[in-house]
């Protein structure tokens, strides 16, 4: 299955300065895991039941990763970026951590301090997703490949993308009712075959 919908996940950040050899100035970063691998996460609940995904340990392989922004909210000025260094992306056995240098701009070192003093104590991070699996006894999308890592984020309530929630609604509910069409042609099939067996007999 591919689903090329951006998806925003949110994880906490922390913050911590490093002091410069002058021992006046500081670079102010902001770090923290974006993903956890096989961490499963609830997309939303029905009738009691939990609708859940994770991402596979491989999902960043053949990521594009090459020119990633940080920002606030998704949108705004660009306050850190892979392409100058101040923003770095690393895959490592537990998930994908991100560190991001914010002392550039104005409104990097504004982020800085919010996030710090716990006004902004969540970030996200939004992409396309190239490959998953659904699970239907566990209810549990897989994500194993990931095409484009897009931005990451300072945000004030993090939240799942809502059209794409609503396109894996959309997506399982058409796998369920092709499984109950399937089920009943079984049934159909089965009754026809008693049928003609019972016919044989006479």
């Amino acid at each position: 299955m591919s689903n090329r919908q951006c998806c925003e996940r949110q994880f906490r950040p922390t913050a911590r300065a490093v002091q410069q050899e002058d021992g006046v100035s500081e670079e102010q970063w902001v770090e923290g895991y974006a993903v956890v691998f096989n961490s499963p996460t609830v997309l939303w609940e029905c009738d009691g039941c939990e609708y859940k995904e994770q991402i596979d340990r491989t999902a960043f392989d053949a990521a594009k990763m090459d020119d990633v922004i940080f920002n606030y909210n998704h949108t705004g000025k660009v306050m850190a970026r892979t392409r100058n260094k101040t923003l770095e992306l690393e895959v490592d056995e537990k998930g994908l951590f991100v560190r991001a240098r914010l002392d550039g701009t104005a409104e990097g070192r504004e982020i800085y301090a919010n996030i710090r003093d716990g006004y902004i104590d969540r970030m996200s991070f939004q992409f396309t997703i190239e490959e998953e699996s659904y699970n239907g006894d566990e209810h549990m999308w897989t994500v194993r490949g990931i095409k484009r890592l897009y931005d990451v984020s300072a945000v004030d309530i993090p939240a799942y993308d809502d059209t794409s929630i609503e396109a894996r609604k959309a997506s399982l509910l058409e796998a369920e009712a092709q499984e109950r069409e399937q089920a009943a042609e079984a049934a159909i099939a089965v009754e026809m075959l008693e049928l003609k067996l019972k016919l044989k007999e006479y």
